[in-house]
C-alpha cells in the first residue's frame, strides 16, 4: 500500500469505524489530514479489513494505529471503569484477549504498524493476582503483534505515570510501547500531564492531542469532563514543548469524543489548527 510522506508533527486524527470506508475517509480528508489512529467498536465485523485497505489506498491516507475496543465497556465514572474496562475483568479476558488478537491480524491486512487499547486500571501490586494475570496476557498479545511486524502501545491514563511504567517494564517485551493521551492523566485525575510526559517520553511510539478539565473533588468516583482542544486544563501550547523538547517527532493525533457528529467534525477540524499553529515553529 502506497503512503504519504507524513512530515515531522503531522497532524492526525483519532477516528471510529463502523460506517462505509470510503466516506468516513473522505469526511476525514475535508478537514485536512491525511493520516490518524482507527478504533474498531468492539461489536465490528472485521471481515471488513479488506474494504478498509482498498478504501485506505485509494485515499492516499495512512492508519498507523488499529485500536481495541470492547462490548460491555464503560465509562460512566471510575468504579464503572474497573468493573468493565480492559483486561482487567476475569469474566471476559478470554474473549478480549481472543478479540485484540483478531485486532491485531485486522491491522497487519490493512498494512498498520501498531495496535492499541485501554488494559484498565491495573492492580499497583504487582503480586496481585489480577495483575499478574494481565502482564501474562499483555506478553502474549505483544508476541503476536510482534509476529505481525507490529508495536502494542498501552493507553495512559488510568494509572499513574509510574504504575504504568513498572507495568511496562514488568511485561518486558521490546515491541510495547505507550500511547500518550494527555487529558486522560487529567480525567482520571492520575498526574499532571506533562510531568507523566516527562518520565514516560522513552516508551511513546503514539500520541493523542485531546484536552479536558479535572474531576470534582469532592466526588472520588467521577471522571473529569473532555473539552475541546485548548479549552482545558492540559495546556496543549506546554505540552507541544515538552513533546518537541524530548525529540518526539511523529504524528500528533486529534482525539474528540462527543456524541452530536456535526459538533465533533468542527471541534476537530478547530483543533487540527491550533496544533498546526502550535507546532509550526517545532
Amino acid at each position: 500500500m502506497s503512503k504519504p510522506k507524513l512530515a515531522p508533527f503531522e497532524t492526525g486524527v483519532m477516528f471510529w469505524a463502523g460506517g462505509d470506508p470510503a466516506e468516513t475517509l473522505a469526511e476525514l480528508k475535508s478537514l485536512g489530514v491525511k493520516c490518524g489512529q482507527l478504533a474498531l467498536p468492539g461489536d465490528l465485523d472485521l471481515n471488513s479489513a479488506g474494504a478498509w485497505r482498498d478504501a485506505l489506498q485509494a485515499a492516499d491516507f495512512t492508519v498507523y494505529t488499529v485500536f481495541a475496543t470492547f462490548t460491555g465497556e464503560s465509562y460512566a465514572d471510575k468504579p464503572t471503569v474497573v468493573r468493565t474496562v480492559g483486561f482487567i475483568p476475569p469474566a471476559t479476558r478470554a474473549e478480549r484477549e481472543q478479540r485484540t488478537l483478531d485486532v491485531s491480524d485486522f491491522a497487519a491486512a490493512i498494512g498498520a504498524p501498531a495496535i492499541a487499547t485501554h488494559v484498565g486500571c491495573v492492580p499497583e501490586d504487582s503480586t496481585d493476582d489480577n495483575h499478574i494475570a494481565v502482564r501474562e496476557m499483555v506478553r502474549r498479545i505483544a508476541d503476536h503483534a510482534a509476529a505481525n511486524g507490529q508495536t502494542f502501545t498501552l493507553e495512559t491514563g488510568q494509572e499513574s505515570a509510574p504504575v504504568l511504567l513498572d507495568f511496562l517494564l514488568g511485561v518486558n517485551r521490546p515491541n510495547l510501547g505507550i500511547n500518550f493521551d494527555p487529558a486522560n492523566m487529567i480525567l482520571y485525575g492520575t498526574g499532571d500531564p506533562i510531568e507523566a510526559w516527562h518520565k514516560l517520553a522513552p516508551w511513546v511510539i503514539s500520541t493523542h492531542a485531546k484536552d479536558g478539565d479535572w474531576p470534582d473533588r469532592s466526588n472520588p468516583d467521577a471522571l473529569g469532563t473532555e473539552r475541546p482542544l485548548g479549552q482545558g486544563a492540559v495546556g496543549m501550547d506546554r505540552f507541544v514543548k515538552a513533546v518537541a523538547g524530548a525529540g518526539f517527532r511523529g504524528p500528533l493525533n486529534v482525539e474528540r469524543e462527543t456524541e452530536d457528529q456535526q459538533q465533533r467534525l468542527r471541534e476537530i477540524r478547530d483543533g487540527v489548527a491550533l496544533l498546526r499553529s502550535l507546532t509550526a515553529a517545532k
